[in-house]
């Protein structure tokens, strides 16, 4: 389904690319600074997620970060990688390394959410 495209939208979207790094909703609110209200930024991403441009990642800090997609959309999702998390700059990165479970048989896999912390080439 193809939607309307916003100044909301352009400005999250712009703000996504640039950063080249997952973003908490609330680290694009901080960045963002007033020029749209909370809501309309939640409705956003979970736009953005519905039409396979980001996928969000739930951290172990119980934030979601949405991260630009690069192979998606809003029928197929492919995000079975590992995601870097600093913890010294919180910066959160997705990995090019796919992850690969081997189930049981009769199991059926439909998304591997997988982290990896430490300090990144910036603050190593």
């Amino acid at each position: 389904m193809k939607r309307r495209n916003t100044p909301a939208k352009a400005a999250i979207l712009s703000l996504l690319k640039d950063a080249n790094a997952a973003l908490s909703q609330e680290m694009i609110e901080n960045e963002i600074k007033g020029e749209m209200d909370r809501v309309t930024i939640y409705r956003v991403l979970n736009s953005f997620c519905e039409d396979g441009i980001t996928h969000k990642i739930l951290a172990d800090d119980g934030k979601y970060y949405f991260a630009l997609c690069h192979s998606c959309n809003e029928h197929t999702h492919d995000h079975d990688h590992f995601h870097f998390k600093c913890i010294s700059c919180q910066k959160v990165e997705c990995l090019e390394e796919k992850v690969i479970v081997n189930l049981p048989e009769g199991y059926v896999q439909k998304s591997v959410t997988s982290w990896v912390t430490g300090h990144c080439k910036n603050c190593s």
